[in-house]
């Protein structure tokens, strides 16, 4: 099969953020990567948590080498184009996000999102001049390398305890001035949220997660201006629910009654056989 090139995928990664809405599910395997790819989805997203907890650890425990190898696997899992959930740059100091960036880079990423979310609960974010110091040394890191890899500056304030709106917006407009493609503040949920951060990127497109049962659309999401949609870990969190569902029934009850559900064996293999998914 000939293969989409890298530089193909983070062409095509650029042009589905220039109008519209569209979807962009995190796997945390190969084979994840591969359905998605055959059900239609454009483009794809890592999740740290969801590749954390297939390694039995919890989300951020991974180390450097590890999320970088991780990115590498998905991006040769199909043709499609990456983004990489970076966490927050696995760097001390901007000299090592430099660093950092560049080689989740040359995984062949063709997204990479930086939080400023510190994972020390008593200071759970890191200070607006720290954050924008480290995404312009991420924005450095890109233009260097010549890639046109997109950057997504992530305000964690939501989803690190800290639901301040205001503090929210002001941190996307920095993030959006240091040189972020895409704005993301994962957490926020209602419209009046959804329009703050898209009003406060100012023109560039916004990412916007949900990663629970609601009744947004990707119809309503696009009409509140948002230009992508990711679903974080909760696909990884759907599969454990099936897993601990079934495993639960089998451990207090003796009952195998949840496996019924379950594709067949023949099916998985007609799904991931030939001809190879991209």
């Amino acid at each position: 099969m000939n293969r989409l090139s890298i530089q193909a995928r983070r062409v095509a990664f650029r042009a589905l953020h220039g109008s519209g809405c569209f979807v962009l599910p995190n796997p945390w395997d190969a084979g994840g990567a591969k359905l998605l790819a055959r059900l239609g989805f454009k483009a794809l997203a890592s999740t740290s948590s969801g590749y954390a907890w297939s390694c039995g650890r919890p989300d951020g425990a991974m180390s450097r080498e590890q999320v970088l190898a991780h990115i590498r696997m998905l991006v040769e899992a199909t043709d499609l184009p990456v983004n990489a959930d970076f966490e927050s740059g696995f760097g001390d100091d901007v000299a090592e996000v430099h660093e950092s960036v560049l080689m989740a880079v040359d995984t062949g990423a063709a997204g990479i999102s930086i939080e400023d979310a510190t994972g020390d609960p008593s200071q759970p974010l890191r200070s607006m001049e720290d954050s924008v110091a480290r995404l312009q040394a991420a924005r450095a890191a890109i233009d260097a390398s010549g890639t046109g890899t997109l950057l997504i500056g992530r305000a964690e304030n939501f989803f690190a305890g800290r639901p301040d709106l205001d503090d929210t917006v002001m941190r996307i407009r920095a993030y959006a001035q240091a040189g972020a493609d895409c704005l993301y503040a994962p957490g926020i949920r209602t419209e009046a949220q959804v329009r703050a951060v898209v009003e406060a990127a100012a023109g560039k497109p916004v990412n916007l997660l949900i990663g629970a049962a609601t009744d947004m659309t990707v119809e309503d999401a696009a009409r509140l201006g948002v230009r992508r949609i990711s679903v974080g870990g909760a696909l990884a969190r759907s599969a454990w629910s099936g897993f601990m569902e079934a495993s639960k029934a089998i451990i207090e009850h003796g009952s195998f009654a949840a496996l019924a559900a379950s594709p067949t064996g023949a099916e998985l293999n007609g799904l991931f056989g030939d001809p190879p998914l991209g």
